[in-house]
């Protein structure tokens, strides 16, 4: 795992959403919420883990993310991962309401996805 630079964390933890892209297929992704707890990315399918892009997500495993003019290429962690126990607040203190699709429900927690920076991502585009 490659540590996130404190801009880029910074931008992930100001913006609503991102743009994720699972695997090289040229797909334009979805664009979803997302939080940053303890300098770890994650997003959740609210649809669980029959949701087409969780599903992609886990099946390739990497991928890129685009928030703004920023892109960089990442690492889709969905097997085991210990999430955070601060995760279901992150995603209430940034959503609100919103979010109770994502903290509630059973089917979204199983799919949660860490969000790893790839080693060679460096550039912004």
């Amino acid at each position: 795992m490659t540590t996130w630079k404190p801009e880029d964390l910074t931008l992930l933890s100001e913006t609503y959403s991102l743009v994720l892209t699972a695997g090289d297929d040229g797909h334009p992704g979805v664009e979803i919420g997302m939080v940053v707890v303890d300098g770890e990315l994650y997003v959740r399918a609210y649809r669980g883990v029959r949701s087409r892009w969780y599903r992609a997500a886990r099946e390739h495993g990497h991928g890129r993310i685009r928030v703004g003019a920023v892109t960089r290429d990442v690492l889709l962690e969905t097997r085991d991962i210990e999430l955070p126990a601060g995760l279901d607040a992150a995603f209430r203190d940034k959503y609100g309401p919103v979010s109770d699709a994502l903290v509630a429900s059973p089917e979204a927690r199983a799919a949660t996805i860490r969000v790893d920076q790839a080693p060679s991502s460096c550039s912004d585009t």
